[in-house]
């Protein structure tokens, strides 16, 4: 047997002992009386009538120990041309004053804070500060949608709210004070408080008896020490688009979610104190939640926050810069991120510019990662590429290669095995468990490991609804895939996305596997459109590499006689379009339900997320073109 098996089976067969073991590692100011709390099954609590502070574990604790001098968080940010460092003493120091902030204006223990900010140090500050008191944050993405904003003022109540005068994206300043104002006066309930961080690239106007400076704030703050909570206390709530127009606010509770986080760091990605992790994700993100702020520094790592983007500030080469300037070891990023390096820079010339021989490892996350894109990665950059599969519900991998056990062999399409403390099963819609190979609902028998989420912010019943009911005695993870012959997971599509061709059910993850494989396609997306006669049929979307000035026409006809070679007649694939970029979320999701609607002629809300609503007129046009996206009665 192997190690990852033994660490895996013990896991499933003893999490007490597993999990107990793990929590040592942090400091605890009073032991837990039961590390599974199953007395309310299906709802079940980790480390319950244990008593800790998740700032203390992730700064004190470290600066305690002799390692204050030790850098904590670089900030480097391309689009302001500014590169700063914070050691562990200093991170401490500004948190305990912003926290003294907090404090003397009434935030305590279980009250909300509402974090609206871009990718700047003072937002980590923020959620550690909230942290240090035993607030909860709530971190909504900067430049979010006013009225999104305030969906989310009006759901969590929030004592106060941190704010800045603006966010930088490339060759534009996006404004968020005006964002922030409409949302507080769309919003029936109103915080006691805004404090705005006044960056120079657009400062703003403040309210007067509502708004303050930040820096003068802090200039006049006494320091304020770590608040103690409940092991089961929320850390924080993260509003993730629910399909009813509510958002759901995901809760994270602090003691499970440390565990965790500090077991993943060396067990999943291999990092030992001291080295430098870089996340390129935004704290706006689960991603950013778990993998900028959290994790790392709960390791005594140093983590990299980064304001830019993987291509145009100022290139192709910018991801490559990061980790050649700043000594990055290991890189986790979106599959989406290297799709546009990749568009941009097909042959890797942009990596050869920098030395990367500290660089040891890629993980990828976020959405699936096609064979294709992975291959480029590992080829161009001659280290592990390893694919794993995690939820904002969930906040750490579901599937994992963990380097830091035992590193499997890498199959591309795959996120590896179930990582320990998930026993993952493959079901029908009688949830039956269906044969390798076959696809179904993968589902995670509960309880899940400490770290995910135990309920939904005043939501239990839409909680126990939405996730616990479908397959009772599992987590259903809504995603649809199968497991193979050695226990590797394939992903294939949320479950929604798999569509029914006169009665075959084909995953548009497959689809999109071979349409990637086309050596002029950057990036691809397929959907389920309705057809008359067969249900629904196969629909691709094709994004060029830059440079390629072939004739579309010619691109999408290879294309469709890919998907016919690879899937065969079965699939009915006859529409494969070039378009210019893909609809996505701001994290690098694809939006491909709103494109379905769009092709089915049905009404759609404008996704809250979205990167650029422009694209989906882009998206339209194409499909009208093509004779879809006409109303159907």
């Amino acid at each position: 047997m192997g190690k990852f098996e033994e660490v895996y089976k013990r896991s499933l067969s003893d999490p007490d002992a597993f999990w107990g073991e793990a929590a040592e590692e942090l400091v605890w100011d009073k032991k837990w009386d039961r590390v599974l709390d199953d007395s309310q099954a299906p709802l079940y609590r980790w480390f319950s009538g244990g008593r800790l502070n998740t700032c203390y574990n992730a700064l004190d604790r470290h600066v305690e120990a002799g390692r204050g001098a030790q850098q904590a968080l670089i900030y480097d940010s391309p689009v302001t041309g500014t590169v700063r460092s914070y050691s562990y003493a200093d991170l401490r120091d500004e948190v305990a004053r912003l926290a003294g902030v907090l404090k003397a204006r009434g935030v305590q223990a279980g009250d909300r804070v509402i974090i609206y900010m871009p990718m700047v140090p003072e937002a980590v500050m923020g959620m550690l500060a909230c942290a240090r008191l035993g607030a909860v944050h709530s971190v909504v993405f900067g430049g979010f949608a006013s009225s999104e904003l305030a969906k989310r003022i009006d759901d969590s109540q929030p004592r106060m709210v941190l704010s800045a005068s603006c966010g930088i994206e490339p060759g534009r300043v996006v404004p968020y004070k005006p964002l922030l104002d409409k949302a507080l006066d769309l919003s029936a309930h109103k915080p006691d408080g805004c404090l705005v961080l006044q960056r120079p690239e657009n400062p703003c106007e403040l309210t007067a008896g509502r708004d303050e400076d930040w820096h003068e704030a802090l200039s006049q703050a006494a320091p304020t020490d770590c608040v103690p909570v409940e092991a089961t206390d929320p850390l924080y709530v993260l509003y993730t688009s629910g399909t009813t127009g509510q958002p759901k606010g995901i809760v994270r509770d602090n003691g499970g979610h440390a565990v965790a986080l500090k077991w993943s760091m060396k067990n999943i990605y291999n990092i030992d104190p001291g080295e430098v992790y870089w996340t390129a994700s935004d704290i706006g993100w689960v991603v950013g939640h778990s993998y900028i702020v959290y994790a790392p520094l709960l390791q005594g790592a140093t983590t990299v926050l980064y304001e830019g983007k993987p291509v145009g500030t100022p290139d192709a080469g910018a991801f490559w810069r990061v980790i050649e300037q700043h000594g990055v070891v290991t890189l986790f990023t979106a599959p989406t991120a290297f799709r546009a390096i990749r568009q941009q820079d097909p042959q890797g010339e942009k990596i050869a510019e920098h030395d990367l021989s500290h660089f040891r490892a890629l993980f990828l996350a976020g959405e699936r990662c096609d064979p294709d894109t992975l291959e480029w990665a590992q080829d161009k950059l001659r280290v592990p590429v390893i694919d794993h599969w995690w939820q904002t519900e969930t906040g750490w991998s579901i599937a994992a290669n963990c380097l830091g056990i035992e590193q499997l062999p890498v199959k591309p399409g795959s996120p590896t095995r179930p990582a320990p403390g998930w026993d993952l099963r493959v079901l029908d819609s009688e949830g039956k468990e269906v044969p390798r190979g076959t696809i179904g609902s993968i589902v995670g028998r509960l309880p899940m490991p400490p770290g995910t989420f135990p309920t939904l912010w005043n939501a239990q019943e839409r909680f126990v609804k939405t996730y616990l009911s479908g397959f009772p005695g599992y987590y259903q993870t809504g995603d649809a895939g199968y497991m193979d012959e050695d226990g590797y997971i394939f992903v294939m599509a949320r479950t929604d996305d798999i569509i029914n061709v006169a009665g075959h059910r084909l995953s548009t993850g497959g689809i999109e596997e071979v349409l990637a494989t086309h050596p002029d396609v950057a990036e691809c997306a397929v959907i389920g459109v309705h057809d008359e006669l067969k249900g629904q049929l196969p629909v691709g979307f094709l994004v060029l590499n830059a440079g390629c000035d072939r004739p579309f026409e010619e691109v999408e006809k290879e294309a469709v006689q890919l998907v016919r070679d690879g899937i065969g007649p079965v699939a009915a694939f006859k529409t494969a379009l070039v378009v210019k970029r893909l609809p996505k979320t701001r994290s690098g999701k694809i939006l491909r339900a709103t494109m379905r609607q769009i092709a089915d002629g049905a009404r759609y809300n404008m996704p809250a997320t979205i990167d650029d609503p422009a694209i989906l007129e882009e998206i339209s046009e194409v499909l009208q073109e093509a004779g879809y996206a006409e109303q159907r009665a």
